[in-house]
């Protein structure tokens, strides 16, 4: 690399974990005219400051390699390969199994740009329009599923379109975790009899967490703060402050490659630590 290290450049301890992932052809290959490291340096670039495509800084590939090798990525689904595997490393090294029994579910609305006009869809409970974009984590906050959706799906309430994702959610959950989850807990935006039965159809309990009826300013529900925390944790990722995405995998590839930069970053201080 002969140039200056930009933050969000992976480390060496990040990238002996994944370079065997993103190398889908050898790194000798003739028609490969870019390092590898530098391709994903482009992309980890893009998602952590928000730049448009065409506006790569010039010291790294050209937008174009990057964008193409992206895609051929997220086809492939190196990311979610890599959220998977690095999740179950983290739970062990915090002492849990390696495929959690609770996850937490949730949305929000990202607002919509001219790039996701096509998409977009007016969510009249959070007066924006946009995409919605719902997600499970586990109690430690890592990612186990994740869908895209028009922020008014059906158009139909905040409520309902909630509801509505429950079903491929928990099987999204019980596929990466091989049915080990039991509950899922969830916010009053869940509240009834479908939502209950297309998580019970995959073997999942739905536990809604509700607010005591005389509550006075802001009430820290159980458990439902983590995954609160893990959409701050991906809105740190300019490129996912809004839905700047023509397509919608494209935008749920990029939540997956920004919760993989997270978790391998707190891989490495790991691996730093016990070294």
């Amino acid at each position: 690399m002969n140039r200056a290290p930009y933050p969000t450049d992976v480390s060496d301890e990040e990238w002996r974990f994944v370079a065997p992932y993103l190398t889908l052809m050898s790194e000798d290959a003739p028609q490969r005219n870019h390092s590898l490291r530098e391709v994903f340096n482009g992309l980890r670039w893009l998602v952590r400051s928000g730049g448009a495509w065409q506006l790569m800084p010039h010291d790294l590939p050209p937008w174009a390699v990057v964008y193409q090798q992206t895609q051929r990525w997220l086809k492939a689904g190196v990311f979610d390969a890599i959220v998977h595997d690095v999740r179950a490393l983290l739970r062990l090294a915090d002492g849990r199994n390696e495929q959690p029994s609770a996850v937490i579910l949730d949305s929000r609305t990202l607002q919509s740009t001219p790039d996701s006009g096509g998409r977009a869809g007016y969510d009249g409970a959070k007066r924006k329009k946009g995409s919605k974009v719902h997600i499970a984590v586990d109690t430690l906050g890592h990612l186990l599923a994740l869908v895209v959706t028009p922020g008014n799906v059906e158009l139909c309430s905040l409520a309902e379109q909630d509801r509505d994702q429950v079903k491929d959610l928990a099987q999204q959950v019980q596929a990466v975790t091989g049915e080990s989850v039991e509950m899922a807990l969830v916010d009053q935006g869940y509240t009834g009899e479908k939502p209950a039965e297309d998580a019970a159809a995959v073997g999942i309990q739905l536990h809604v967490l509700k607010l005591p009826q005389a509550k006075k300013g802001f009430i820290l529900l159980p458990r439902r703060w983590v995954v609160e925390r893990s959409f701050a944790w991906v809105g740190r990722f300019r490129r996912l402050a809004r839905d700047y995405e023509r397509l919608g995998d494209t935008l749920a590839g990029l939540h997956l490659v920004a919760c993989s930069i997270l978790m391998l970053s707190r891989f490495a201080q790991l691996t730093i630590q016990s070294a």
